[in-house]
C-alpha cells in the first residue's frame, strides 16, 4: 500500500504574515505632516489629521484584498467627540507588493469648549477575507480653558477686561469715566435635550453705588444650538462705555441666567470701580 503524503498547502486566505494589525498611527496638525510629539497639546476647536497602515491582512485566491473600517474619537469619559467615521477597501494586491500596506486616513474636528484631558483615537478594522479583526487605541492630549463643572447652573470666570479682544483680564477692576468696560464670563450646569439641544439665556445690568438699577440689556442674548458632541458650557461676554462724567465708585454688573430646558435659572454678581 502506497504510504499517504500529508501535503502542506496554503491558501490564499491564510497567507498573512503573522495576523491582522494596524501599526504606524500618526495624529499630525496639517494633511501629510508629521506626527505630533508625544505629550503634545493640542486644542479645542483644532482639527487633527489622523493615517494608520494595517498589516498582516489576507488575500483571496484572486489576489484581492478586502477590509472594511471605522475611525471615531473619545473624551476621556468615553463620549464620542464626533460621528463614527466608517469605510472600506476592496482592491487587488501583485506578488510584486508583497511590502504594500493599506493606508487609513481621515479628519477628526476636536469641537470648541471641550475639556482638557487625555483623548482617544479608536481605529477598528475587519479583515472580510481572513473573517479577522484588530483594534488599536491612539491617546492625544487637549489643553483647554478650566471651567469647573457644576451639577446645576451657575456662572463661573467672571471677568472684566478693557477691550473685548484683550486676551488677559484686569487684575484689578478699576476704570475712569469714558473707559469701555467689557466683562466675560462662563455658564455652566444647563441641561441638555433632545440631540444635546441647549436653550440659555442671559440678561446683563449695571447697578449705581445707591443700589439704582442704571442700564438693563434691552434684550437677552440666547444660546440655542444642538450638537452631536455636548457643548460643556457657554462663553457670554458683555460690554458698555461709562459715560465721560460717571460719578466715581463702586458699580456692580449684575447677571441672570436662565435654562429653559433644565427650567433653571441663576443670578451671579461683579463689581467694578470708577476713579
Amino acid at each position: 500500500m502506497r504510504p499517504i503524503s500529508l501535503l502542506l498547502f496554503c491558501s490564499a486566505v491564510w497567507c498573512a504574515p503573522a495576523g491582522l494589525e494596524i501599526v504606524r498611527p500618526i495624529v499630525a496638525q496639517s494633511d501629510g505632516g508629521v506626527a505630533s510629539p508625544p505629550g503634545f497639546e493640542h486644542v479645542a476647536g483644532e482639527t487633527l489629521f489622523f493615517s494608520c497602515r494595517v498589516a498582516g491582512y489576507a488575500k483571496t485566491p484572486e489576489e484581492k484584498v478586502q477590509l472594511a473600517y471605522s475611525v471615531q474619537a473619545f473624551d476621556p469619559k468615553g463620549v464620542p467627540l464626533t460621528e463614527i467615521y466608517k469605510n472600506e477597501l476592496m482592491t487587488d494586491v501583485t506578488p510584486q507588493d508583497k511590502e504594500w500596506m493599506p493606508k487609513i486616513t481621515t479628519e477628526i474636528q476636536i469641537p470648541p469648549l471641550v475639556g482638557a484631558g487625555t483623548y482617544k483615537i479608536v481605529v477598528k478594522v475587519e479583515d472580510l477575507v481572513a473573517k479577522a479583526n484588530a483594534e488599536l487605541s491612539v491617546p492625544f492630549v487637549v489643553r483647554s480653558k478650566t471651567v469647573e463643572p457644576s451639577d446645576s447652573l451657575v456662572v463661573r470666570n467672571f471677568q472684566f477686561f478693557r477691550g473685548e479682544d484683550d486676551p488677559a483680564p484686569l487684575i484689578h477692576a478699576v476704570y475712569h469715566g469714558g473707559d469701555a468696560v467689557w466683562t466675560k464670563f462662563d455658564i455652566i450646569g444647563f441641561k441638555y435635550g433632545e440631540k444635546n439641544h441647549i436653550d440659555v439665556s442671559y440678561v446683563t445690568s449695571v447697578i449705581a453705588p445707591s443700589g439704582k438699577v442704571l442700564w438693563t440689556q434691552p434684550e437677552p442674548a440666547v444660546e440655542q444650538s444642538d450638537s452631536f458632541y455636548p457643548k460643556r458650557y457657554v462663553a457670554a461676554t458683555m460690554g458698555i462705555t461709562l459715560l465721560a462724567k460717571t460719578t466715581p465708585g463702586e458699580y456692580t454688573i449684575a447677571v441672570k441666567v436662565t435654562d429653559a430646558v433644565g427650567k433653571q435659572t441663576y443670578e451671579a454678581k461683579q463689581t467694578f470701580t470708577v476713579e
